[in-house]
């Protein structure tokens, strides 16, 4: 998918999560990435994120961290 496509996406899920809590919305992210996202795409959020995660928001960053992995195959 393309890189606007895939930020757009997890943007929107962030602002979903974002009135909440702090520690639900960055739980409730997490999650819902990890439970609908296939391994491409979450692989494609990393990749992004470790060249510097441009256009994410914060809440997106900071939940990163408790995504599920992708598994090497």
């Amino acid at each position: 998918m393309s890189p606007e496509k895939m930020i757009r996406m997890a943007n929107q899920i962030a602002t979903f999560f974002e009135s909440k809590k702090h520690d639900e919305a960055v739980a409730g992210t997490a999650a819902h990435i990890s439970d609908f996202w296939e391994p491409r795409m979450r692989k494609q959020l990393f990749d992004h994120i470790g060249a510097g995660g441009q256009g994410l928001k914060p809440l997106v960053i900071e939940a990163s961290a408790k995504i599920r992995p992708v598994q090497a195959a």
